[in-house]
């Protein structure tokens, strides 16, 4: 039996002529102002045509659900909080709507505009505030748990040094899983991600965004990469079994390290820049010279090391494997030998890789040096690290996430002056940004960032810790401004 759409009117009901329907379709499509703007945004310098054209092409081609979305949304001019406000907004919406801006996609390493005027009956705010959301009716943030989980609701105010007020800049021309992000040493807008389809890209934060270089030579995913000292190199590993290293002002590859195993974390020593440590798939971890790419020492550990990083004086190297072991590992600065000094089990029943291991030299909560882990079963640690006993570390304190299942990282907070508590921020399956404060026995989150589509994989803050880039499955970086604080 044919189907037929019946259109309803005033005076009867006539079924719709479909040669009729096809040209009001392309009427609609050629009035379509963001069908324009995709086509006559301007392309950036040295860019690929045959790349532009693709890109413009599939913003054209976006879902229909994305596109209606896009159509009814009119409040960009308003900033991310209104446009969250907006997804969550509460039944009686429609009496509360104003009008408001329209808006127009974007391109890559595009700013995103400001908040203006505040609106009342949206009740936006620079960071959002659980009792306005309870007040207006939002239910998106009204689920509680009786478990620290992700999704955990925050029943005291935001902590105001990490409210944010919306999107810095986002970079969208990967076409990849992002799989970590980095800012640069005592940089503040130098920026550089890698993907799983081997690439590293270089850019700039600062006015305008842009990408500085796009570092191409790796044939498989980028596991881990670190700076120099200077920002002039980039030190990638790769599970291609090679780790590289870059010339960043002339985005070439000056030198090709050949393993026999995948390479997954890699640290510049903090104090001898020419010491390169790579840990491997292959239990390893093996001190190159930077200048010569030549083995200098090598340390075997119990299975492969998964993350890794220095303490400030070089002479301490922390790691974690595949089976949730944390490693202490002394280094001469000198001549670069390792020698294990310590291991521990993080604190987690199963054997969980490890995706994040990060020192910092001091800690509110420790009044010493304290040292970060995350495994991929959702545990974060928390330890202090003892410097007279070659790094021995003491739990102080952990929480328990939902299980992940990419290797998400987290990260330490920026220190806080006049707060207490010990403050991480780490990415989530189910796409948002979370804040946690392991100081908490209960309401452990303190806020989150909504704006990704895919899975949140790296974290990182830059040196001014007013920014904060986070990454996800499908090769979006977004970099969000913190609001300032007195």
């Amino acid at each position: 039996m044919e189907r037929q759409v019946i259109v309803q009117n005033n005076s009867s009901s006539e079924p719709e002529d479909p040669n009729e329907k096809n040209t009001k379709k392309k009427e609609d499509v050629a009035a379509d102002p963001e069908f324009f703007s995709c086509l006559l945004q301007p392309s950036p310098p040295d860019s690929d045509p045959n790349y532009i054209g693709i890109r413009r092409l599939l913003l054209f081609r976006k879902a229909q659900s994305g596109v209606l979305r896009r159509k009814e949304w009119r409040c960009n001019g308003k900033g991310y909080v209104a446009y969250r406000n907006y997804i969550n907004r509460p039944r009686n919406w429609e009496s509360l709507n104003v009008p408001s801006h329209s808006n127009t996609p974007g391109n890559s390493g595009r700013w995103v505009p400001s908040p203006g005027p505040l609106s009342r009956q949206l009740s936006e705010v620079d960071s959002w505030s659980p009792g306005r959301f309870l007040r207006s009716g939002s239910q998106a943030f009204s689920r509680s748990s009786s478990n620290l989980s992700d999704s955990d609701f925050p029943h005291k105010k935001t902590e105001p040094a990490y409210s944010f007020v919306g999107m810095h800049c986002i970079f969208d021309q990967c076409k990849a899983l992002v799989t970590v992000i980095k800012f640069g040493h005592m940089s503040s807008d130098l920026l550089a991600y890698g993907a799983s389809d081997g690439s590293l890209t270089v850019c700039s934060v600062s006015t305008p965004p842009s990408v500085i270089k796009q570092l191409i030579g790796h044939s498989k995913d980028v596991t881990d990469f670190d700076f120099s000292a200077n920002n002039h190199y980039i030190a990638s590993s790769s599970m291609d079994k090679t780790v590289r290293v870059w010339d960043i002002s002339q985005g070439l590859c000056i030198r090709v390290v050949y393993g026999i195993s995948p390479q997954l974390c890699i640290r510049f020593h903090p104090v001898n820049n020419n010491f390169l440590s790579v840990g491997n798939a292959n239990k390893e971890i093996t001190v190159f010279n930077f200048s010569t790419g030549r083995t200098i020492s090598k340390s075997i550990f119990d299975s492969e090391v998964t993350a890794m990083d220095h303490d400030h004086t070089g002479q301490l190297i922390f790691c974690g494997d595949t089976q949730g072991w944390i490693y202490s590992v002394t280094m001469d600065s000198h001549i670069g030998t390792l020698s294990r000094s310590h291991r521990q089990r993080s604190n987690s029943k199963g054997k969980s890789p490890i995706t994040t291991v990060q020192y910092r030299t001091f800690s509110l909560l420790a009044r010493g040096p304290v040292l970060l882990t995350f495994a991929r079963d959702g545990t974060l640690s928390f330890y202090s690290v003892s410097s007279e006993t070659q790094g021995y570390l003491t739990l102080r304190c952990s929480l328990k996430l939902a299980s992940r299942l990419h290797s998400i990282r987290a990260s330490f907070c920026p220190l806080l002056s006049l707060e207490k508590g010990e403050y991480i921020v780490a990415g989530s399956e189910d796409a948002n940004v979370y804040f946690y404060d392991l100081t908490r026995p209960r309401h452990t989150c303190v806020n989150k960032l909504q704006g990704h589509g895919y899975p949140v994989i790296g974290i990182a803050w830059n040196y001014g810790e007013n920014l904060l880039a986070s990454s996800d499955f499908g090769g979006t970086v977004i970099v969000w401004k913190r609001a300032k604080t007195s």
